[in-house]
């Protein structure tokens, strides 16, 4: 595109005719600014060009714009379950992708259980150890129906959740596997003792236990039809030898991963750029089924071309996840380019019950909008 100033500086210099000057970046440029290229040794052209003048002398405008963000950006999902959830977002930058990462591992509120109160445990694992693994159980509860448990407020129906196990091997039986469908819960709130009374309680005095619910959790609209429970019945908590009991009470309450590891709502949650697998030139007969062959992801095919020709095509450049095992082949170094998407990201995320991998991700969006919101105050 011929500017205003392209014009001007024709008419100086006596230049009637630019139709012939190339517009914007030339391709190699292009193919510096928007693709990764993996070569055999390392990865080239891994920098983004942040700068808003980076190509200003190709009269080419990189600067970040609102209305590019909203034309540009796209968010494709490709599956969603219960507990896992991948989809492509398009037209951002790695800074971006990666926040949201972070967010969801370590922003994005859920239940967990923090405090074990053991009454009775002659099984071989020691009481810490047994209560770190209980508080690493995936409860299954929507952690926004739920309250923050502060140092100074008392637990209750709105801001700790109450499970139990009481599990005994008889004697003369097997061992006694103790998974996770022992845990019951309790909506009523604790029922261990925290003081006896002594003199100064009445008869009539209600005995004072580790919660203090006003009323059963069963009872609110929230939980009636959906009871509380880990959300895996069949995670192993211990193995009990025949006499063996365990007796405890496990508080569950509301915290981030940035906290402790057991908060975090998702068994992992990661990006990757989008692959482009290219074709520098026809891969034919051997070199194709050598091709087919080397590599892991099933990326190529093989075409029928007729005459007993055959020709390797890209068929599924999406499972490609750049080993490189293709290039090592020095027949096939000089055919085969292997290229990333720079504002094109696969994101994953794999769920542990406590909300689905799309409510997840909203979530994650509400936090990232509510830091935005506290900089520009900030800054105003």
């Amino acid at each position: 595109m011929v500017t205003e100033e392209d014009k001007i500086f024709a008419k100086n210099f006596r230049i009637d005719d630019l139709s012939d000057v190339p517009a914007g970046l030339p391709r190699h440029r292009k193919l510096k600014q928007n693709r990764v290229v993996s070569k055999k040794d390392a990865s080239v052209d891994t920098a983004d060009a942040i700068y808003s003048g980076s190509y200003v002398s190709s009269g080419v405008d990189n600067s970040v714009k609102l209305e590019n963000f909203y034309k540009d950006f796209k968010v494709d999902v490709i599956s969603c379950t219960e507990t896992d959830m991948e989809f492509d977002m398009i037209g951002i930058d790695a800074a971006f992708a990666n926040a949201f990462r972070r967010i969801l591992i370590a922003e994005v509120p859920s239940m967990a259980i923090e405090k074990v109160l053991i009454a009775y445990n002659t099984s071989l694992i020691v009481d810490e150890v047994l209560a770190h693994r209980i508080g690493l159980i995936p409860i299954a509860a929507d952690p926004r129906l739920f309250e923050y448990l502060t140092e100074n407020d008392q637990p209750n129906e709105k801001n700790t959740i109450v499970f139990k196990l009481h599990v005994k091997c008889p004697k003369g039986q097997p061992r006694l596997q103790v998974l996770t469908n022992e845990l019951q819960w309790l909506p009523n709130g604790s029922e261990f003792l925290k003081e006896t009374g002594g003199s100064t309680s009445t008869s009539n005095s209600k005995p004072k236990t580790y919660t203090s619910f006003s009323c059963s959790q069963d009872s609110l609209p929230e939980f009636a039809e959906s009871p509380i429970t880990p959300t895996y019945l069949d995670i192993l908590i211990a193995k009990l030898s025949p006499g063996q009991e365990i007796e405890l009470e496990a508080h569950a309450v509301k915290g981030i991963g940035k906290t402790h590891a057991k908060w975090s709502p998702v068994g992992t949650a990661w990006y990757r750029m989008l692959p482009e697998v290219v074709l520098l030139g026809e891969v034919e007969d051997e070199k194709a089924e050598r091709l087919v062959k080397v590599c892991p992801q099933n990326v190529f095919d093989i075409e029928d071309m007729g005459n007993g020709r055959k020709r390797a095509t890209v068929a599924q450049p999406r499972n490609c996840t750049l080993c490189k095992e293709c290039i090592r082949d020095h027949d096939l170094v000089d055919l085969v380019d292997l290229r990333s998407v720079k504002n094109h990201f696969i994101f994953k995320i794999e769920s542990t019950g406590s909300l689905p991998p799309d409510v997840l991700f909203t979530e994650a969006v509400k936090i990232l909008e509510d830091k935005c919101d506290l900089v520009i105050a900030d800054l105003s």
